[in-house]
């Protein structure tokens, strides 16, 4: 009877173990903010880019732009340049920062990097290969004005185990003409971070 108890008790434990150790997936709205380890994540990157953009397209200059050529301006996004002690995937950020400047109506956008020389080789592809009323002609893309760069940055401050994670996101915004700077803005982020006793 009791080497039973003792096969049930170890039985029972080891389930108890199997479930503990399970993965467990819920799907979250994107709407929902989760920070779990006090890293920059997505939410970080949403809100900075909205903020940011919105002071950018608050400033005047794509009024004095209009006025002065009649037309309205357009942007490109240059590097945005990780500078800070962790990894961060800096294309999600550029993508944020992309689709609130589209999605403004304020400014036309063109495409760079990798995009742009993509789109450039499937034109080049269209010359022998597509039939010449349906095909896209070089030569015809709309040049920028202005170019967005940046950088993104933190600081790092520990004390047992509690840490603050700062971090300080630089963009500017450049005439392409004359290299004259017409915005710079900063944003910044602060976490307090405390682990826990049996967590890295």
């Amino acid at each position: 009877m009791n080497s039973r108890v003792q096969v049930l008790g170890m039985l029972l434990a080891t389930v108890f173990l199997l479930s503990a150790c399970a993965t467990q997936v819920d799907r979250v709205g994107m709407e929902e903010e989760h920070d779990l380890s006090g890293r920059w994540n997505d939410a970080d990157s949403r809100m900075v880019s909205e903020e940011m953009i919105e002071d950018l397209l608050g400033r005047g200059w794509i009024e004095r732009h209009r006025d002065r050529t009649g037309e309205m301006p357009t942007v490109i996004v240059g590097d945005v340049r990780n500078l800070s002690h962790e990894h961060i995937n800096t294309q999600t950020f550029i993508r944020d920062i992309e689709r609130e400047l589209i999605n403004s109506g304020e400014v036309q956008f063109v495409a760079a990097g990798m995009d742009r020389d993509a789109i450039r080789r499937e034109r080049l592809d269209q010359l022998g290969n597509v039939r010449e009323d349906s095909r896209s002609p070089s030569g015809r893309e709309l040049g920028a004005d202005y170019m967005l760069t940046g950088t993104i940055n933190t600081i790092m401050d520990v004390d047992g185990r509690t840490e603050v994670a700062y971090y300080q996101v630089n963009l500017a915004l450049t005439s392409l003409a004359d290299n004259n700077r017409i915005w710079v803005g900063q944003k910044e982020i602060r976490k307090v971070i405390r682990r826990g006793l049996f967590r890295s």
